[in-house]
């Protein structure tokens, strides 16, 4: 296993994102864990347990994801080829986007008005033919 970085200088971004990603959840991990081992009771402070575990889980972590971002070959080509895959996409520009937006909510509100009508005109038919009473 080799501890340098696997084709330096490619996929920078996937890289560093799937680095944070990995890093917050060793951090929520951390946090939890920490919360967890209040309850334990030990011959010595408390606190000693929890940063101990901590600390462990942080540098057990931090190697992991090193590894597994930026020195195991496999994942790093993947992430390169989708950083090189996403320079290609065709994004939407802003005014595509809010004229789509819009379309939705508009439709959004017209079938949720039509809706409302079928269903006053529903609970009026039953209560017509007096399966529903008025109240």
């Amino acid at each position: 296993m080799s501890l340098g970085m696997y084709k330096p200088g490619q996929g920078y971004w996937t890289r560093l994102m799937t680095a944070i990603g990995g890093g917050t959840v060793i951090g929520a991990t951390a946090m939890w864990l920490w919360a967890e081992l209040e309850t334990v009771h030990v011959d010595f402070p408390v606190i000693y347990l929890q940063g101990s575990v901590a600390m462990l889980i942080f540098i057990v972590g931090g190697a992991f994801v090193y590894w597994l971002t930026y020195a195991k070959p496999s994942t790093s080509e993947f992430l390169i080829a989708t950083e090189g895959e996403m320079k290609k996409v065709n994004w939407s520009s802003r005014r595509e986007i809010l004229g789509s937006t819009w379309v939705v909510i508009a439709i959004s509100f017209i079938i949720a008005v039509l809706l409302f009508v079928v269903d006053i005109g529903f609970s009026k038919f039953f209560q017509a033919i007096k399966v529903l009473q008025q109240g």
